[in-house]
């Protein structure tokens, strides 16, 4: 290998790890919420119900004296009692770990009346607010300034996106050549776009191939970005020689994440993802909306 070559390698691989880190830190948060939702639900159900929060204090006291030991500063009374808070607000099911970061939850928690933490929460999630600009937007009264207050604010549910019950299954989509790597397969997509949007649904236009996107001085290229017009959205495309992974899912929601940031606008509906993969003989488009992956098989054809 040349010395360009090598610098590819080396690059390849620290974005690779550059990408594993941020996936890692995402499951890391979404975890961290859930299990403090956890603990809020036990020490309410171990104190007899919410009611009786005096004999719970004498509880959270006790146990954070042991669980400190054990795991240090983090389980200490105030923020035992925290949890125990973040349940109550939030008993009806385990919170937007996957959107909002515990850093959000403990600067909303103080907020009593529900239409006016719902409001943020829910301008977290549209405009993907940090912990500092919640901050700020609490700060600055954005709620009470609001000119027409709705009766009842409830959560964004986000939309199970559909891409529209024209859809093809099998996809097949046309080859002009062997597929034996990612880039043969995007370079195919790319010669008849035309055909694999018709394949996909309605609405879908070309905005770049191998699409860059830069974070904290770190390149990430999408392999082929798109925009759907009658969803609202972007629409990234990942290729995969190989059967679907667990991390290319998160990889992909790291992805969307960061054009949600960059590129959304405060009118796009939030980015959805499509990762081709190859299971056997047989290439599979996955959809990546909320929660779930829905797969669709398709097929390749020779011109």
């Amino acid at each position: 290998m040349n010395e360009e070559q090598y610098y590819e390698e080396i690059e390849h691989l620290i974005k690779k790890n550059e990408i594993n880190k941020k996936v890692r830190q995402v499951e890391e948060n979404h975890d961290l919420v859930t299990t403090y939702w956890n603990i809020g639900k036990i020490l309410v159900e171990a104190q007899g119900g919410a009611s009786r929060a005096k004999y719970g204090n004498e509880l959270i006291k006790k146990w954070s004296v042991k669980l400190t030991k054990l795991y240090g500063h983090g389980y200490s009374i105030t923020n035992l009692k925290l949890m125990r808070k973040f349940y109550t607000i939030f008993q009806k099911g385990p919170p937007l770990g996957d959107q909002l970061t515990w850093s959000h939850y403990k600067e909303l928690i103080p907020v009593k009346d529900e239409n006016k933490r719902n409001y943020y929460i829910n301008l977290c999630i549209k405009n993907n607010l940090s912990k500092r600009e919640l901050i700020r937007e609490i700060k600055s009264n954005s709620y009470e300034r609001l000119i027409d207050k709705p009766d009842k604010i409830d959560v964004i549910v986000l939309e199970k996106y559909s891409i529209t019950t024209e859809m093809k299954n099998p996809i097949i989509i046309e080859v002009n050549r062997e597929i034996k790597s990612e880039k043969d397969l995007e370079l195919s997509i790319l010669a008849n776009l035309s055909y694999f949007f018709k394949q996909l649904g309605e609405g879908f236009t070309y905005v770049g191939h191998q699409y860059k996107i830069v974070k904290n001085n770190q390149n990430y290229y999408v392999d082929i970005l798109l925009f759907n017009i009658e969803l609202n959205c972007y629409v990234l495309v990942e290729l995969k020689l190989r059967s679907l992974k667990k991390e290319d899912k998160a990889q992909m929601e790291f992805y969307m994440k960061l054009v949600d940031e960059q590129l959304k606008k405060p009118f796009h509906n939030k980015t959805i993802g499509i990762i081709i993969t190859k299971e056997s003989n047989e290439f599979i488009v996955n959809f990546v909306g909320s929660e779930e992956i829905i797969p669709l098989s398709y097929e390749l054809e020779m011109l």
